[in-house]
């Protein structure tokens, strides 16, 4: 009997993790900034046994900047230096046959080399060390960020977001979000790697700048504005080791 399809909408909440905690980091000040696509231009970039999920007949091409810090093995202590740094990655959107709903990444740009080396080597997610920067300031009582990256081949991305204080609730937030876990094609297989967190505490947002090549690069050459934005300052997550699909 072949598996039942999802649900419309992924759970709001994580479900506990199964057996060691292979990591746990925070991602403070996500921006989200989303564009919907046809399901087929995203389909071919993800893994086998993977095929895009799908909101009201579409599917979504993310590009998320923030701070990934306090990241650290198990549930020791955060390594220091390595354990925080910048990242901006292009997300796709993916559920398996047993109706597990994740992420599959594109691209991740980092400002760390060794989380690249090490990121590439044991789990086969697609890092690339870039030059990252990234600015906050407070205007009219609203705090404004904004990130810039190039990379190595001179594919530059600048982002600048105001933050807002409306709650962003519903069904495409709950959609674009509440993911828990990635899917990953590695040494032959596509793996499973789940992660908990508490829900987004995710606010409406306004895009100030974006020249953003990384879409492009990542084979999303995307024209127009974003159709979703948000922000949040910070989740905890915690990740599981991969299981094979």
């Amino acid at each position: 009997m072949p598996p039942a399809a999802p649900d419309r909408l992924p759970p709001a909440t994580a479900t506990a993790l199964r057996g060691p905690v292979m990591m746990h980091q925070h991602w403070d000040d996500v921006a989200f900034l989303h564009w919907a696509v046809d399901p087929a231009l995203v389909a071919p970039h993800l893994p086998p046994g993977v095929r895009p999920d799908v909101l009201d007949g579409v599917t979504y091409v993310g590009l998320i900047p923030f701070t990934l810090a306090g990241a650290g093995p198990g549930t020791g202590p955060a390594v220091p230096y390595f354990g925080t740094f910048l990242e901006t990655n292009v997300r796709l959107y993916s559920v398996d046959e047993a109706g597990r709903r994740g992420v599959v990444f594109a691209s991740l740009d980092t400002s760390r080399l060794a989380v690249v080396l090490g990121a590439q080597v044991a789990f086969g997610l697609p890092y690339r060390w870039s030059s990252m920067r990234r600015a906050v300031r407070v205007r009219d009582g609203a705090r404004e960020l904004a990130w810039t990256c190039r990379t190595p081949s001179g594919v530059r991305s600048r982002i600048a977001v105001r933050t807002g204080t409306e709650r962003l609730e519903g069904d495409l937030p709950t959609f674009l979000t509440a993911r828990f876990g990635l899917h990953v094609a590695h040494l032959g297989r596509t793996w499973w790697v789940a992660n908990e967190h508490e829900p987004w505490p995710l606010r409406r947002a306004e895009v100030l700048v974006l020249d953003d090549g990384l879409r492009a690069a990542a084979g999303f050459d995307l024209p127009g504005p974003p159709d979703h934005v948000a922000f949040a300052r910070r989740v905890t997550t915690r990740f599981a080791l991969p299981v094979r699909l």
